[in-house]
């Protein structure tokens, strides 16, 4: 039995064993519960929680009601993948990277080390086959998923103190989900997964030597600078984070086809009003951080080679997976397609124009 074929018998048979709670219907109006990843009010990644939300209970006219639970509310920030494929919650936001102990493939749908930007990932996801691998993943575990947010590209992150070659990482105590986490596991680090809403306290107490978060708006609004004042801003590991809107499929195909659509526009619109969220709010951030004192760093060209062939590694250990090397395969090809056109677009344009307008 291929791996698919064993993934998906398992799914359905934990299914089975867990028994399916469908939704909550009253007087005609259907009521679903989105557990999330987030700490209620973690700025953005809640925010593009609660804004699909917020855009199907408009949208229905209260007939179709979503009623979002915090991480810990319901089930832990890592627990909302098996609340929803056993039917304890119907729906759940995350960044997808976080499961891909259920399967690597589900990294692509957040960030992987020199992957894609967000622009390039909507390419892919709305108009290449993204989001058919999306599908296909889904159909694995009983889930029909959508894109339902992006934080744009990432921070490297926080330090105790500066990096200057690929040896710093060594015993770093550091917070990193997803592959760019495993990869930095290569250069040695001890890579911790950490809840968004723990990170705070796991930096200021010791536990960690560094995180990553999200970006400049983000990290200020967790206080990383009360802490450290080492900040890189470019990393190599989500070059952009998708977030991901994602329903129990047994309830999905259960829902009238009017509703089923407002689950796929309000993941569509959060997608595009988080990534703005981010992007808008990023640059005063980063301003006022350096007015706190906060270091601005770029990693040396070492520590990004060195980055590169732990990727490599990562990505050749990953590809025994037949799924996973397909994905990898059509998203790289895909990749390097929208980056020609965008480099000598859009790049080009940017260079001229910062040369010109300062």
């Amino acid at each position: 039995m291929d791996r698919r074929s064993f993934l998906k018998s398992s799914a359905i048979a934990g299914v089975a064993a867990g028994g399916l709670a469908a939704p909550a219907i009253a007087s005609g109006h259907v009521q679903l519960t989105m557990v999330t990843s987030w700490g209620r009010g973690l700025a953005g990644v809640f925010d593009a929680a609660a804004k699909c939300a917020e855009s199907i209970n408009a949208m229905s006219g209260g007939s179709l009601v979503v009623d979002v639970k915090a991480a810990g509310e319901l089930v832990g920030a890592f627990e909302v993948f098996d609340a929803v494929t056993s039917g304890q919650a119907d729906m759940y936001h995350a960044a997808d990277y976080y499961f891909v102990g259920q399967h690597p493939g589900y990294a692509f749908f957040t960030g992987v080390p020199f992957g894609m930007t967000a622009t390039e990932l909507n390419n892919w996801y709305y108009h290449g086959k993204g989001h058919d691998y999306h599908e296909t993943l889904g159909e694995i575990f009983g889930l029909k998923s959508f894109l339902g947010g992006n934080t744009g590209t990432q921070a490297g992150g926080w330090f105790r103190k500066e990096i200057n070659g690929p040896e710093d990482f060594d015993g770093l105590k550091f917070r990193m989900p997803g592959l760019g986490g495993e990869a930095l596991g290569l250069l040695g680090a001890s890579v911790q997964n950490i809840p968004g809403a723990e990170v705070y306290q796991a930096l200021a107490s010791g536990a960690l030597d560094g995180t990553e978060w999200i970006g400049p708006w983000a990290d200020e609004k967790a206080g990383f600078q009360e802490i450290t004042k080492f900040y890189y801003t470019a990393g190599f590991h989500e070059p952009a984070a998708g977030l991901s809107l994602v329903t129990n499929r047994e309830v999905f195909n259960g829902l009238s086809a009017e509703h089923q659509k407002m689950i796929e526009i309000a993941a569509g619109h959060a997608n595009v009003w988080n990534l703005s969220q981010y992007l808008y709010n990023n640059g005063a951030a980063l301003q006022r951080l350096q007015s706190e004192g906060v270091k601005v760093l770029k990693f040396p060209d070492s520590v990004w080679d060195a980055f590169g062939s732990a990727s490599a590694e990562l990505y050749a250990k990953y590809s025994e997976d037949d799924l996973f090397a397909e994905i990898l395969a059509d998203y790289q090809t895909t990749l390097r397609e929208s980056s020609g056109w965008l480099t000598n677009s859009t790049g080009e344009f940017r260079a001229q124009r910062d040369r010109v307008i300062g």
